[in-house]
């Protein structure tokens, strides 16, 4: 199609064709390998420290520098792709990451990888918000389902791969958890030039006070959420800047704070904008009156909370506490893959009798019902074959409800908004996933700590030297329990680690299950198919505006 045909009206398209769904494939290949390389560099720090002579300082910003940056450039790409098109802003976003993880392969220092993960993050915020737009934009009704269904399931079982993969790669260089992300860019821009459309644009100039002010809003949220832990929540535990002991002040607090002075300026600038008073807004705040879209957001947000904060913990326990290789670690989470795809296909045949709402239902009281095996049974001498039924479960919930909320959530949004509704959704999912990894990993180490400081008293230990160890136990989050282990003057203090870890996982997942029943009962604000449009009085329904708007021409390739 030549770049300045107005391409055919998304809201009237027939079934999506073969072309469409070999598209698909592309797109979800760029979604995993943003999600991978969340939880690869997990598995493979060890050898990086080894390798580039890293500090706990250095090592923490490799694996943190690119979730703060990827949720703080979300919404600003979610408009860009409105503005630039969705199709040419991936393949941009893909070639960025790509070239980006050339850079990581090759970093020869710490800082240099940092760097290279950083760039990683703003490609990974380009593909994230872009992916889901073009999806909007390609596939219509029951189609659409099915393809949103593909990318939520994607989601769920990358993050489950990124162990299993990382800790093969881990035997030959981890310089290969970076490099093999080349060949699936080429495999991708191959795939997107040759299945997918030229995508809609609205031109239109970027909202520079907004993008600002969401860009350091988020950023510093993330930041704030992400290190709570290591900086302190109120009192420092480590110097950043002028903030720590001489201050006597965390900069997480101070982090918090400024970002929501920020996000407020940001809300306040797009609720004046979308008046119409000057430049058009970074996030058209109208959106928001779309019930589906406002509620199912919520539900996103909450939903995320508790679906990739287990996963963050549980490899800890599984290699420190079980004494599991990477590899093995790595096999046994990919059972969460297994189940998502399995559930994801299943849904395929569900859908039109059940809807995507009753799906999403399913698919967290099937998590909800994997949790509590890990709040009942975990202990250092757990079998897999439980672990693995529990994780199928989890897996299997992943498929149904990570899949189908954002069905629900974009429903209704006009394809010419496609891109910002996307931006808003995948930056509710971030923070969501953000917020429940600081609560799951604070809840799991405070936990930890506690129950190894009391173990180790009842052991005979020195109460001032059992608070000391076991706080050094958290925070080398169980890897020094190995060590503790080969020492047989400290090998009963390794056995109370291990069933101290044992017992956070059990607390872990409790509280994973209940965030889950917290993320049914938001589901129940969102309403059914056909009832999700604008609450406005005399607006119309989404799509409705939407065939308004494209047979108007007010849109462009």
């Amino acid at each position: 199609m030549p770049e300045n045909a107005v391409p055919e009206n998304p809201a009237r398209a027939s079934p999506a064709d073969r072309r469409a769904w070999w598209g698909l494939v592309a797109i979800s290949l760029g979604v995993s390998l943003v999600v991978v390389d969340f939880t690869i560099v997990n598995v493979v720090m060890p050898p990086i420290i080894d390798d580039l002579e890293l500090s706990a300082f250095g090592a923490q910003w490799i694996q943190e520098s690119y979730a703060i940056v990827l949720a703080a450039l979300l919404l600003v790409m979610g408009r860009l792709s409105d503005i630039l098109g969705a199709r040419r802003l991936f393949m941009v976003g893909t070639v960025v990451f790509g070239l980006a993880s050339v850079a990581a392969a090759v970093s020869p220092t710490g800082e240099l990888l940092i760097a290279g993960r950083i760039a990683q993050g703003v490609g990974g915020a380009i593909v994230m918000p872009t992916s889901l737009a073009l999806l909007n934009l390609t596939f219509r009704g029951p189609d659409r389902g099915k393809a949103f269904a593909v990318w939520g399931s994607t989601i769920g079982a990358a993050a489950a791969v990124g162990p299993l993969l990382g800790g093969r790669l881990a035997d030959y260089s981890w310089r290969w958890a970076f490099g093999i992300n080349i060949a699936v860019v080429v495999l991708i821009l191959v795939g997107v030039m040759r299945f997918l459309r030229p995508s809609l644009r609205r031109p239109g100039r970027i909202d520079a006070g907004g993008a600002v002010a969401s860009v350091l809003g988020l950023g510093l949220l993330a930041f704030a959420l992400i290190e709570g832990r290591n900086y302190g929540w109120w009192e420092p535990r480590k110097d950043f800047g002028p903030f720590g002991d001489g201050t006597g002040l965390s900069v997480v607090p101070v982090s918090l704070i400024v970002a929501v002075v920020c996000l407020a300026l940001f809300l306040f600038l797009q609720v004046r904008r979308t008046r119409g008073n000057g430049t058009a807004p970074l996030m058209d705040t109208s959106l928001f009156a779309i019930k589906s879209f406002s509620t199912g957001n919520l539900a996103t947000l909450v939903i995320a909370l508790a679906e990739f904060g287990m996963l963050a913990v549980l490899p800890l326990w599984l290699q420190y506490a079980l004494g599991y290789s990477p590899l093995r670690t790595g096999l046994l989470v990919f059972v969460v893959a297994v189940g998502s795809f399995f559930a994801s296909g299943a849904s395929f045949g569900m859908a039109e009798r059940i809807g995507p709402l009753g799906l999403v239902r399913i698919g967290l009281a099937l998590e909800a019902a994997g949790l509590p095996v890990f709040g009942l049974l975990a202990d250092r001498d757990s079998q897999w074959w439980v672990i693995a039924i529990a994780l199928f479960l989890y897996g299997m919930g992943v498929g149904f409800a990570t899949a189908r909320i954002t069905d629900v959530v974009l429903a209704d949004v006009p394809p010419w908004q496609a891109g910002q509704g996307s931006g808003i959704q995948s930056a509710a999912r971030q923070l969501g996933s953000a917020l429940g990894i600081a609560v799951l990993t604070s809840t799991f180490f405070t936990a930890l700590a506690s129950d190894l400081s009391h173990r180790l008293v009842r052991l005979g230990t020195p109460g001032a030297t059992a608070d000391q160890l076991s706080s050094a136990v958290s925070d080398s989050a169980g890897a020094m329990i190995s060590g503790l282990g080969n020492d047989p003057r400290t090998a009963s203090a390794a056995d109370a680690a291990r069933d101290a870890m044992s017992h956070a996982v059990r607390i872990s997942g409790w509280t994973c299950a209940a965030l889950l029943v917290l993320g049914m009962l938001a589901t129940f604000l969102v309403p059914r198919p056909g009832q999700g449009t604008r609450q406005r009085g005399g607006r119309q329904p989404a799509e409705a505006a939407s065939n308004a708007a494209i047979d108007a021409g007010r849109l462009h390739t």
